[in-house]
C-alpha cells in the first residue's frame, strides 16, 4: 500500500474535483473548508464517505480536495469519483470492490443542448390548432 496518492481527479456535470490522499485522522478539506462547512445537505456528506466506508478507510485517511465548476450536488460525485480513483491508486486491491458499486464509472450524465426553434432542449412552444 502507498503512503500517499498523488492528485487524482474526478468528474460529474461542469464540475471537477482534484483529490489527494493521505494517511491521517479522517478531515475532509474541501477548498479550505470542512465538509460540513461546505456542505449543507446531508445526502451530498454521505456520497462523500461511501467510497471510504465501503474500504474501511474511515478515519484512517485525510482527504484534501479542490472543486471547481457545476452545483454542490455535481461537487459531491465528483469528489466522490475522485476519492475512489484516489483510492485504487492507493491500494489495487480496493478496485473490484469500488466498482462493483459503481463508484469508478464517470457518470456521463449532463444537461441536454437547447436547440433552436425551442424554448428549452425538448420544451416545445405551446400548440394552438386555430
Amino acid at each position: 500500500m502507498a503512503t500517499q496518492a498523488n492528485l487524482i481527479v474526478g468528474r460529474r456535470k461542469e464540475a471537477v474535483a482534484r483529490v489527494r490522499l493521505s494517511p491521517g485522522t479522517g478531515n475532509i478539506t474541501i477548498n479550505g473548508r470542512t465538509m460540513d462547512e461546505y456542505f449543507g445537505r446531508e445526502t451530498s456528506k454521505m456520497i462523500l464517505v461511501e467510497p471510504l466506508k465501503l474500504v474501511d478507510q474511515m478515519g484512517k485517511l485525510d482527504v484534501f480536495v479542490n472543486a471547481r465548476g457545476g452545483g454542490l450536488s455535481g461537487q459531491a460525485g465528483a469528489i466522490r469519483h475522485g476519492i475512489s480513483r484516489a483510492l485504487c491508486e492507493l491500494n489495487a486491491e480496493f478496485r473490484p470492490v469500488l466498482k462493483k458499486a459503481g463508484f469508478m464509472t464517470r457518470d456521463a450524465r449532463a444537461v441536454e443542448r437547447k436547440k433552436y426553434g425551442r424554448p428549452g432542449a425538448r420544451k416545445r412552444f405551446q400548440f394552438s390548432k386555430r
